[in-house]
């Protein structure tokens, strides 16, 4: 699903993608800066919970929000897509100045969101300047390829990913997340080799990368963001290769940058934090 188009008169919102296990009673430096960007006291945050089957996951970000300073927090509990009918949650959403999507399984949001009203609302919010977030799941489905499942492992391998759509609010980047803790860098660049017109996001834990709207990423977190960048890519065997198969790729760009880093989408710049520079 294609982003929705920024009205002339607009800028579209952050999107912030989590790596997962953000803090959230020590420093939680990540949902502070969102419910800030949100608007503080003056902010209304709908949780949607539907990647996760715990039920009390969308009322503990009601409250974890509220602790810190937002003026009004939702959960908005979507288990089945007769539930995205409800009208009053659907108000609530298209009236919400920050969006948050919780952890979970990103299927589960795309089977269950995918091509209904409350999918729209969240793009078309974000395409007016609503910020909207996600951790794990909820920042996979985040993207317009978003990595449905696949292997760990170091070595990108043919078959070994599944790539399908997510909610669209950019097509700039392929995201994945628990990167370094799950030795995820094989399957991104799997899902790279499919899709090269992409920059590949791996998100560690506790860590996040803020888009603005100028489609550059701020990375904030205890963690790092890796960057990889295909848009030299010289060789790529997918084509060819048999399932199983390690895939050749050459050309590539990788970046890892840490807390205060940036990298430009535009014009693949990557800026190191700020006294690190020579």
């Amino acid at each position: 699903m294609a982003p929705a188009k920024v009205p002339e008169t607009a800028r579209r919102g952050y999107i912030m993608p989590v790596g997962g296990a953000e803090k959230k009673d020590e420093e939680p430096v990540i949902l502070r800066r969102f419910v800030e960007l949100c608007g503080g006291v003056d902010g209304r945050i709908a949780v949607i919970p539907t990647a996760s089957e715990l039920e009390d996951t969308g009322t503990r970000y009601e409250r974890l929000f509220l602790e810190l300073g937002v003026g009004k927090a939702r959960s908005l509990d979507y288990r089945r897509r007769t539930d995205t009918e409800n009208p009053d949650w659907l108000q609530w959403l298209r009236d919400a100045t920050g969006i948050f999507l919780t952890g979970g399984n990103q299927l589960r949001i795309t089977t269950i969101l995918g091509g209904t009203p409350v999918a729209r609302a969240i793009r078309s919010a974000n395409a007016r300047g609503v910020s909207v977030g996600g951790t794990s799941a909820g920042a996979a489905v985040l993207s317009e390829h978003m990595v449905a499942f696949g292997e760990s492992g170091a070595t990108p391998v043919a078959g070994r990913v599944t790539l399908a759509p997510g909610l669209g609010l950019t097509n700039r980047v392929v995201i994945d997340q628990h990167f370094r803790e799950r030795d995820r860098i094989g399957r991104l660049l799997a899902a790279l080799a499919l899709n090269p017109f992409a920059v590949g996001v791996g998100l560690d834990e506790d860590t996040a990368a803020f888009i603005d709207p100028d489609d550059v990423i701020h990375v904030v977190g205890s963690g790092a963001v890796t960057i990889i960048d295909a848009n030299g890519l010289e060789h790529s065997s997918m084509g060819s290769a048999e399932d199983g198969q390690a895939i050749c790729m050459t050309g590539l760009r990788l970046h890892v940058l840490p807390g205060g880093g940036s990298f430009d989408l535009h014009h693949r710049i990557a800026t190191p934090p700020p006294g690190t520079l020579d």
